[in-house]
């Protein structure tokens, strides 16, 4: 019992070294970035450091550190502020000292509420995530769906995602997407059913469904 609890409090000591050391590293890029994502370019001769973080965000948005959970939503935020996407995919956590790549299983975050003001043409839809951001549903995040594989194609289905800055997204959580569903109140020039935020019109179904 004793070795177990003093191999757990060496484990979160060096996850603290970890994230301090990262987080200084960083701190004149949050300064600048004003909190706004850029995307990684790993090829340039001036990148930092390549480091083996060992970050994984799974299904459901949750962050994940050599296997544990990272419960301190406010660690979990800064970590989102240095968050990017390159154009094969693949999630960057970047610093102007060091970055590394960072495992995501689907999204790296996830829409768990929506407020809906007015109707039609009029209305205006604002989405939060699961770190407590905003978005308004509109030109610059976009309702879109993307297929989600399985063994059995007969099982295979399309997700609804918002397409965030800096090309991340967010998948929306079941609840929402249903919340989002009754909303609809309209229908494209292809009797697909949707409806308007932000004077965009979103279909609620794939196209080339």
């Amino acid at each position: 019992m004793k070795n177990s609890l003093i191999a757990k409090s060496s484990k979160i000591s060096q996850f603290c070294i970890f994230v301090s050391f990262f987080f200084i590293a960083g701190y004149t890029f949050l300064m600048k970035s004003s909190d706004k994502a850029t995307k990684a370019d790993c090829n340039s001769p001036s990148s930092p450091v390549q480091r083996d973080f060992q970050m994984r965000i799974d299904q459901e948005g949750r962050w994940y550190h050599e296997g544990d959970l990272i419960k301190r939503i406010e660690l979990v935020k800064l970590f989102a502020k240095v968050l990017s996407v390159d154009e094969a995919g693949q999630h960057w956590l970047r610093t102007p000292f060091e970055f590394g790549q960072i495992e995501v299983e689907d999204a790296p975050f996830v829409i768990t509420a929506l407020t809906s003001a007015g109707k039609r043409e009029d209305r205006v839809i604002k989405a939060s995530d699961n770190l407590g951001r905003d978005y308004t549903i509109g030109p610059d995040t976009r309702l879109f769906f993307k297929n989600q594989a399985a063994k059995d194609a007969a099982l295979a289905e399309s997700r609804p995602y918002l397409r965030l800055p800096a090309g991340l997204v967010a998948r929306l959580s079941r609840p929402v997407w249903y919340e989002l569903a009754d909303l609809a109140d309209d229908k494209n020039d292809k009797g697909v059913p949707g409806l308007w935020s932000s004077g965009i019109f979103f279909a609620l179904q794939p196209e080339n469904l």
